[in-house]
């Protein structure tokens, strides 16, 4: 839902009555992941994307039905023998998608739910999109850390789903998740889709190089709140990095201290080191291996990390801290240029994070998208 949030909201907040289609479950090699989403307007408007151009004409189809009828539609696509591209997925995977009318009638819960992902509040949704009480299905229950809103039509169910949707927000995760009919665990009959909705990940990028205006432009790219630290103001200006989110004027190590002190530093988070300086790098660096950041990297020749290495340990870090480092930075791409080598250090992000093997998808088998 967070692509089209703005156009969603914009809508809503005039009145309107919309169709909102999201993927909601995914098999095999799906285009889109669980949580996208795509909208259908009164006036034919379409914006986001649930499959990439698979199936959004058809999605488009149920979208006007839902906006005629009122009445929600879970419908699955995948491949179809006879006529695969037409409808079907012609990757081969298959996925799910959920159909409902959004407006003030059917979701007065919305607005709140929307600004609390506008101000970066963690919040989830748990949405009804099967159950043997058809009037159950499309009841929303909107999910804070410490409260709820929304009505699922069981005191029971909500408690239970709360509680699950409350341990997918800790950990960013969104999917359908299965109860009997009044929430119990073992049960069949109920399906509901949670959407988490957390802040995005971090990118702390040290150093204010023509390295780092490079990474600060893909690290945004690709969803992450970036922060450009360096020591020196005269080079860690907002005109330097432009699509950094913020610029600091802070020695690395004390920033990131205060970070981590402060909370804000969890294993999502993203430290790239590219100073390649030891008096900038070593003591960051034992900050940073130190910490639950899930991804540490530091730029430098083959020279300059043994060098450094050596420096951490002389400085107390254990050779399972050193392990925690990405060193030298990146896959290996044989990247040149700033540019070249933002796309190696993100290849290498990406493939840890999806536990790819960083080889060409041609010299490999199985499954092209894995689980985290």
């Amino acid at each position: 839902m967070r692509d089209v949030l703005d156009e969603l909201l914009r809508r809503y907040s005039a009145g309107e009555k919309v169709a909102l289609g999201t993927v909601v479950a995914t098999f095999s090699s799906a285009p889109r992941a669980p949580g996208a989403a795509m909208l259908v307007a009164q006036d034919g408007t379409v914006s986001g994307s649930v499959s990439g151009g698979c199936v959004e004409g058809a999605v488009y189809e149920l979208g006007t039905q839902v906006l005629e009828d009122g009445t929600p539609v879970l419908q699955r696509y995948g491949v179809s023998d006879d006529d695969a591209f037409a409808v079907g997925l012609t990757c081969g995977g298959i996925i799910d998608i959920y159909v409902e009318s959004i407006s003030a009638a059917d979701f007065p819960e919305f607005a709140e739910l929307a600004k609390s992902i506008q101000t970066e509040e963690p919040v989830a949704l748990a949405t009804i999109v099967a159950h043997p009480d058809p009037s159950r299905i499309g009841r929303h229950l909107v999910v804070w850390p410490n409260r709820t809103a929304g009505d699922l039509g069981s005191a029971r169910a909500e408690a239970a789903i709360a509680d699950d949707a409350r341990g997918m927000l800790g950990t960013g995760r969104t999917g359908t998740l299965h109860y009997g009919a009044e929430g119990q665990r073992r049960g069949e009959g109920m399906s509901v889709f949670v959407s988490s909705f957390e802040p995005p990940p971090r990118m702390l990028v040290f150093g204010a190089i023509d390295f780092a205006t490079a990474m600060a432009r893909l690290g945004s790219y690709l969803g992450y709140r970036v922060t450009v630290c360096d020591a020196r103001p005269i080079f860690a200006t907002k005109s330097r990095f432009p699509d950094a989110d913020e610029v600091v004027v802070n020695w690395p190590h004390r920033y990131l201290a205060a970070e981590v002190e402060a909370g804000r530093i969890d294993q999502r988070t993203v430290v790239a080191v590219l100073t390649h300086d030891p008096k900038f790098d070593v003591p960051v660096l034992e900050v940073a291996l130190r910490c639950e950041a899930g991804y540490i990297g530091a730029m430098g020749s083959r020279r300059t990390h043994d060098d450094r290495m050596q420096r951490l340990r002389d400085a107390g870090l254990t050779e399972d801290e050193l392990a925690r480092l990405a060193s030298p930075i990146g896959l290996d791409l044989g990247a040149r240029t700033p540019e070249e080598t933002a796309v190696s250090i993100a290849a290498e992000i990406i493939s840890l994070r999806w536990g790819g093997a960083g080889k060409r998808l041609t010299e490999v088998s199985g499954r092209i998208h894995r689980e985290p």
